[in-house]
């Protein structure tokens, strides 16, 4: 559904760097906006939500669109009627996700297919659909918000979501070879726990570790940093690379880690 005609688009907005968000109505998809309008990009917010979306719009002079991305036949439909607006998009960041909170033995297959269909796929789906008009930008960049669990094998009720954030940087790191020559980077941000609506985290763990626990702005930061320096992949807080390290390098202990968890409960 679109909130803005291209006839609506005035010439001042035409001159801005247009960059699309997904997951755009609150959290970090909100944060990012914010923080690249502070810079003068014109934004393009999509998401599920409508009300959200059209007060966020509002607020940061901005745009959006109505979808599900998880739903292909929709990011197809909604990213043509975008680029009918803006034939050359600088800038893409792929924010959706939904949480996990479900294991694979137990959980409802719909949600299991959900996470997987939005949190990784859907990401797949919009960059396709958008392509055109990143390449007519170029140079131009994708952004994929993952996560530290895309780095971290999970336990409990986080393996789904694990899962799906696997292929996420699966699929950033591989992108990002077939982009190179088309002038457009990608970069990967990996936040670890962040205090959302969608997220809640500090009703989920005990206080004492609410000192790991981040904000939607930290991560709209690390956002702008991948872009200033054309950083491949981002963790913020950056302590959580200690996680990545030990399971790249002590994966057996993670594993036997992972198993006394696994009855926990465990937020994704």
């Amino acid at each position: 559904m679109t909130r803005t005609t291209a006839a609506e688009i005035g010439d001042d907005a035409r001159m801005q760097p247009v960059a699309v968000i997904t997951g755009g109505s609150s959290g970090i998809g909100a944060a990012v906006a914010r923080a690249l309008a502070g810079r003068g990009w014109r934004c393009v917010l999509v998401a599920r939500g409508e009300d959200r979306l059209r007060a966020l719009a509002s607020e940061v002079a901005g745009e959006y669109e109505v979808c599900d991305v998880g739903d292909r036949v929709a990011v197809e439909r909604t990213m043509a009627a975008l680029r009918e607006r803006h034939p050359a998009v600088k800038l893409l960041v792929n924010n959706a996700g939904i949480p996990g909170r479900t294991t694979f033995l137990d959980g409802d297959p719909e949600r299991i297919e959900a996470v997987a269909r939005i949190n990784y796929l859907g990401g797949v789906w919009c960059l396709r659909s958008l392509l055109p008009a990143l390449e007519a930008a170029a140079p131009a960049d994708v952004v994929n918000v993952v996560s530290v669990a895309g780095t971290v094998s999970g336990a409990g009720t986080s393996g789904p979501y694990t899962a799906a954030k696997h292929a996420q940087l699966a699929f950033s790191r591989s992108v990002a070879v077939e982009l190179a020559p088309r002038g457009i980077r990608v970069h990967a941000v990996l936040p670890g726990f962040v205090e959302t609506d969608g997220f809640p985290q500090r009703a989920v763990w005990p206080g004492w570790m609410h000192f790991l626990i981040a904000e939607p702005d930290d991560v709209a930061r690390a956002v702008l940093r991948a872009l200033d320096r054309n950083r491949s992949e981002v963790t913020v807080p950056r302590y959580y690379r200690l996680g990545t390290l030990s399971q790249w390098l002590f994966p057996s202990i993670v594993a036997r880690v992972g198993r006394r968890m696994g009855g926990a409960r465990r937020p994704a």
